[in-house]
């Protein structure tokens, strides 16, 4: 099984999973700028979606050992791609590649195997917290600062919201203890512990301990002695739920495929749509500073609206060759702007 992808300068951009419930968000924010290819492993489904963009949509179904062949722009991956294909078939070609769906683990996983590869284009790791948006605001607010040493960010998962079913895969983690760095030593958390109430927009919001890529970058990239990601939920009886089975030992003795749909079913309720939020503050030698996130148009939004960021950067004449992540671009003050003119509000708090 070897894919085989080509760069063309002149092409489309490769979106795989460009019909789902993000890739379909993408796909609306690309389509204005660029040709579109969205690949995925029941290409019908997409039909409608690429005629309305004026996209292509191909078949690659990544459980399907049938190799697949194409040129391309740049990649973009918004599904799991546990195999690591969409990554290798873009590094091999010398294709700038863009991913916002890997958990830290993978993550870590692909920074490794990429740079392995001895990447020629950009290799842009998006997969911090909304596709990397949390990472851009975090790298701003340190900016301010002169530098950061410790970095909170604090989630309020909006159970209301439209999402697809793998919206709530974190779920799947949440038995698994992970390792963060605090006070410049790494240190073994689990899921869910340590909570704490924040304040948001309107609403103030338990949260506890969650893994996400973000915590495993900081430290590197922004130099931080401490990160931490903590999620809450805006129901209040699902913030009860989750942590009553987090007690009796739900999420560790209900592991594996046999109890996913009971995991994820305690949260996934899509709903008609609501507001993704996301708390970041920064501390630093020089003081302490604060932003919200705000996404009227829900999480899965938020997380294109990093996608399509992500894909201008690594188009840009600032992207380099070699593995990446969001909150390393230059001036991130600027990409804040971004934000805001695709309809993402940063206040200030």
């Amino acid at each position: 099984m070897t894919d085989t992808l080509r760069h063309d300068p002149d092409g489309a951009i490769l979106v795989a999973g460009g019909y789902g419930t993000v890739g379909s968000a993408l796909t609306a924010l690309l389509a204005p700028d660029f040709l579109l290819l969205l690949t995925g492993r029941t290409p019908e489904k997409g039909a409608e979606l690429a005629r309305r963009h004026g996209a292509s949509v191909r078949r690659w179904d990544l459980t399907d050992p049938t190799p697949f062949d194409a040129s391309a722009r740049a990649v973009v991956s918004t599904v799991n791609d546990p195999h690591d294909r969409v990554l290798t078939a873009a590094v091999q070609a010398g294709i700038p590649y863009v991913d916002i769906t890997r958990w830290t683990t993978r993550v870590a996983r692909a920074a490794t195997l990429a740079s392995q590869m001895s990447p020629t284009a950009p290799v842009y790791l998006s997969s911090g917290w909304m596709g990397g948006v949390t990472n851009i605001v975090a790298a701003a607010l340190a900016e301010e600062l002169g530098s950061a040493e410790l970095i909170d960010v604090s989630i309020r998962y909006d159970v209301n919201d439209i999402a697809g079913l793998d919206s709530v895969e974190f779920m799947d983690r949440l038995g698994q203890d992970f390792e963060v760095m605090q006070n410049g030593n790494p240190i073994t958390v689990s899921p869910l512990t340590d909570t704490r109430w924040v304040d948001f927009p309107g609403s103030r919001t338990k949260v506890g301990r969650i893994d996400t890529p973000e915590q495993f970058t900081f430290p590197m990239t922004l130099n931080v002695d401490t990160a931490s990601t903590r999620i809450g939920f805006s129901s209040n009886a699902s913030t009860t739920a989750l942590l009553a089975a987090k007690k009796v030992g739900l999420f560790r003795w209900g592991r594996g495929e046999r109890f996913t749909s009971l995991r994820r079913g305690l949260l996934y309720s899509p709903g008609t749509g609501g507001s993704a939020q996301v708390r970041v503050d920064v501390t630093g030698a020089n003081g302490a500073t604060s932003a919200t996130i705000v996404d009227p148009q829900g999480q899965a939004h938020l997380t294109a609206v990093g996608g399509a960021l992500a894909v201008r950067h690594v188009l840009s004449d600032d992207a380099r060759p070699g593995v990446a992540f969001p909150e390393s671009v230059p001036n991130p003050g600027h990409a804040i702007s971004e934000l805001e003119n695709l309809g993402v509000a940063v206040l200030r708090t």
